[in-house]
């Protein structure tokens, strides 16, 4: 069901004393925020409904270990399995008590929507995915514990006793002995079912976060599907069933909360399931020599707290996560590694996409063999007749995925040896909704922003491509209306192979370690990005691990590379810092040597939480060149000759006129994002990570020109009275795609409305922009920058930035003429802000931020009075009164400072 309630969300079921099917009308565009749900109410759904959370202990005394096992399927392996009828049992020796092994759980099948997508390693970052496991036996229980080996200190060390007394290990399952020991070998047997068939990975919480209904795990429904075991690993996949013993309705009176739909993708939204697979894998020998994460490259890294001694200020050290790669033979220039890093392609990859896909990942040789590795980088085949699956561990994969509401377009997660950071698994996803039709409904949606994740997790999360596809429609639609591309075309077809590949490069980046690089964007100019030779050989931006824009040439220039087909200067630098091969009494100088170089223009880096933060405006993504102001002119000025061209464009006979709206929505989409980039200028710092050494400053303010011109260029873009005009038969051809939203509710998934109203989608931009401009900390950091320039009298000024914006938004005022809806919606939101900081300034707010928007609102309130003297419309002299009410009111009101 990718883009409707399916019928059978309709059938009548009973539901206390409301029927499904109302429920479920309600719930599709009714369904307030609900209040938080009592942890007893979501843990104990009535017996009739839903079996109890977790399974019960097994009471009794243990039976002969021949006799519990009698006539089970013996499964030999790491943990050998037996398994009878729909029973399993694990067999634990007596040297695999408190043994260390990896143990992680991956989602293999889903839901597909909210992130729960079959075949996704790991889950939706609430807990850790991975970590290293053991068996501790207590009493008859054993238990499957999950070791802290974030703080240590030396083995026997009096440190190390300090250390065991002062942090705790995790308790993951439990479940009684059921045998006793073995008469040769001593080993016990466990039931599987008792140990597995529970909560492990916390899927209530994901359901109940994303659909905020109290969702229980239902043991009595659950099932073991597969059990497998060979030497390296056991696999265990559990068919885990979750139930809703009631709906928490909305309330009867709507709230300002955000509506949270139910799941659009079930028959019956009161049951599903889950399914998980559970792998305990063998570690590693002998764990890998460790190498120091630095901030001025970007790995995921491990933390390590080491107590042994106190000499170190702070006792912590970030390990990179990298591979382990060991040359066959060390003396040779240019050596196989002994265990080279394989992908796996999925047997469910249909056959076209799988040169692109194997292009993108073996793309990453020619960065391995610059330090002396050859072919360390390998992709096979699944065979169709493969006994394995996919997620297991110690086999890195790509996985053809399948979802109806995707948060991503791929997504590239690894799992590592906590102790030194070796990766020891990686799975990339691929969702097919990236490669369908450029007009299906997806290209309109946004993801989930990957700002909501820690730096940390954001090896669990990329969007690169959600904003391909983003990228891509815009492009296409230009092109396609410049006449310079068919979309039925082959050329059409490579484009879109091309941008898998680039895909791919990115997302076997982050399973190399790689962190993005969102300054990489910035270090080729203009003028190379437009030369086709150039960017044949570089490619447009520092790094794959950026979210480059799609490089498209100015009406009547050269065309570059639209994008990146091979790997930038940045991306060889990086493997060099974390692979390069180095003896250990030499590693510390050779790294001291490698970063050295961190302050060349071409291996500029900055990741999501520089980006995150929004203050140097060179850290962001979908922009290209080394003047991302001039980029951001250029895109919106595309935008609108998108709108343009496609305003007089015939449509073929019969054709939807909803390719008008996503043209629409599209050109929308570049302009607000452009604009948001450009308005980061004001009050901006450019953020280096140098270090002592550097001739360069690591904090340097926005030069006040260019500060300037980015308010220039927002003032003319987005807040001026003829930023959005079309033609009237252009609107009224604005119609929704009939197929793709819910006849039943007459609700267009695509933008909520059947009609289309450009005064919200155009508001939508402009808040943004007024939210960005008018921020504490951009406030703070234009006051602050006086102290970090030589002559502050030059500096860009927080009084020039509010005339600046109220005497653009007010522009009528002093002009004369009538104020058309979309100006009024402005200058309310603008209103409305001023309002706030004079009422209920935040206890961020600068006292000079507060007086100065005083000040204006003064000035502001005198405009009003003499600009209603003048002939308008009723509506706007009806929107002029209103706002010189609030504007009086507030500034005769007494101040409200918030959490005083």
């Amino acid at each position: 069901m990718p883009h409707q309630l399916k019928s059978g969300l309709t059938r009548t079921f009973a539901l206390n004393t409301l029927s499904f099917a109302v429920a479920v009308a309600i719930s599709a565009n009714a369904f307030a925020q609900a209040p938080a749900v009592p942890a007893a109410a979501a843990a104990t759904p009535p017996a009739a409904a839903v079996a109890p959370a977790s399974p019960p202990v097994t009471a009794g005394v243990p039976k002969p270990f021949k006799e519990v096992i009698k006539d089970a399927k013996e499964i030999p392996g790491l943990f050998n399995l037996y398994e009878k009828d729909d029973k399993v049992w694990i067999e634990i020796k007596t040297e695999q008590l408190n043994w260390p092994f990896l143990f992680s759980a991956n989602l293999s099948h889903g839901i597909g929507e909210q992130f729960m997508y079959g075949g996704l390693m790991g889950y939706n970052g609430l807990v850790g995915s991975h970590s290293i496991g053991t068996f501790r036996k207590a009493g008859n229980q054993m238990q499957l514990i999950s070791k802290n080996l974030t703080y240590s200190a030396k083995p026997g060390s009096r440190e190390a006793r300090a250390v065991e007394q002062g942090f705790s290990d995790s308790l993951v399952a439990s479940a009684a002995v059921v045998s006793l020991p073995h008469p040769e070998r001593k080993s016990v047997l466990v039931e599987v079912n008792a140990l597995l068939l529970s909560d492990i990975p916390s899927g209530n919480t994901m359901l109940e976060r994303a659909f905020r209904q109290p969702y229980a795990f239902d043991a009595r429904n659950s099932n073991i599907v597969k059990a497998r075991s060979v030497a390296e690993e056991t696999n265990v996949n559990v068919r885990a069933h979750y139930a809703l013993a009631r709906l928490v309705l909305p309330p009867v009176i709507p709230g300002p909360t955000p509506m949270t739909p139910l799941p659009r993708t079930l028959q019956d939204v009161r049951s599903l399931f889950l399914g998980w697979q559970y792998n305990f894998a063998r570690l590693p020998e002998t764990p890998m020599a460790p190498r120091k994460a630095d901030p001025r490259v970007g790995y995921f890294s491990t933390p390590h707290w080491d107590f042994t001694g106190d000499s170190a200020r702070i006792p912590l050290t970030q390990y990179v996560t990298r591979w382990r790669l060991e040359k066959q033979d060390p003396a040779a220039a240019l050596s196989e590694p002994r265990t080279p890093i394989v992908f796996w392609l999925d047997r469910s990859i249909p056959d076209k996409y799988r040169p692109a896909i194997t292009d993108g990942i073996l793309e990453w040789n020619k960065a391995f063999e610059r330090i002396g590795f050859k072919n360390a980088v390998q992709v096979k085949i699944q065979p169709d007749d493969a006994d394995w699956e996919s997620l297991d561990s110690r086999r890195a994969s790509v996985t053809w995925m399948t979802t109806a509401r995707p948060a991503f377009g791929a997504i590239g997660p690894s799992q590592w040896d906590p102790r030194t950071g070796e990766i020891l698994d990686a799975d990339i996803g691929v969702d097919v909704v990236r490669l369908r039709n450029r007009r299906n409904i997806r290209v309109e949606e946004i993801g989930a922003a990957a700002g909501n994740f820690s730096e940390d997790q954001q090896h669990a999360f990329c969007s690169i491509a959600e904003h391909a596809a983003q990228e891509s429609g815009f492009a296409m639609d230009l092109l396609e209306a410049r006449g310079d591309l068919d979309p039925d075309s082959p050329e059409a077809e490579a484009f879109v192979l091309e941008d898998l590949k680039d895909t791919m490069m990115h997302e076997v980046g982050h399973t190399l370690g790689l962190q993005h690089n969102f300054r990489a964007s910035s270090i080729y100019t203009l003028e190379q990005l437009a030369d086709p030779a150039f960017t044949q050989k570089n490619g447009v931006a520092g790094s794959v691990m950026e979210y480059n824009a799609i490089n498209i040439a100015e009406k009547g220039k050269p065309q570059g590379a639209y994008g990146m087909h091979t790997l930038g200067p940045y991306d060889y630098w990086a493997i060099e810092y974390a692979y390069k091969p180095i003896e250990a009494k030499d590693e510390a100088a050779e790294l001291k040597r490698i970063l050295a170089r961190s302050s060349e223009p071409t291996l500029a880096f900055s990741n999501d939480r520089d980006g995150a933060e929004g203050i140097d405006p060179e850290v962001s993504t979908g922009d290209l060149g080394s003047d991302p102001l001039k980029f951001n002119e250029q895109r919106m000025k595309m935008a609108r000759e998108l709108w343009e061209r496609w305003q007089d464009k015939p449509l073929k006979d019969g054709e939807s006129y909803s390719v008008l709206r996503r043209t629409m929505a599209r050109g929308l989409a570049q302009i607000g994002a452009a604009s948001t980039r450009v308005a980061k200028y004001v009050g901006g710092i450019t953020v280096l990570r140098d270090q002592a050494g550097s001739s360069r400053a690591p904090l340097n303010p926005i030069p006040s020109e260019k500060q300037r011109a980015a308010l220039k260029l927002v003032e003319k873009g987005v807040f001026s009275a003829d930023s959005f005009k079309f033609k009237p038969e252009f609107m009224r051809r604005l119609s929704v795609d009939y197929l793709d939203r819910n006849d039943s509710t007459g609700i267009d998934l695509v933008s909520g409305s059947t009609d289309f109203s450009l005064g919200t989608e155009v508001l939508k931009i402009q808040r943004n922009v007024l939210t960005q401009l008018l921020s504490d900390a951009v406030a703070t950091r234009i006051l602050d920058s006086a102290d970090k320039l030589d002559n502050p009298a030059t500096g860009f000024k927080l009084s020039e930035l509010y005339s600046t914006l109220s005497n653009t938004i007010w522009s009528e005022l002093k002009n004369g003429g009538d104020i058309g809806p979309l100006r009024r919606n402005l200058q309310r939101e603008h209103t409305k802000r001023l309002v706030n900081v004079l009422v209920r300034p935040a206890l961020t707010t600068p006292a000079d931020a507060r007086s100065l928007q005083r000040m204006n609102a003064i000035a502001l309130r005198q405009q009003i009075s003499v600009a209603m003297a003048k002939p308008m419309s009723a509506e706007a002299k009806a929107h002029l009164s209103d706002s010189l009410d609030s504007l009086g009111e507030a500034l005769k009101a007494p101040m409200l400072r918030t959490g005083a």
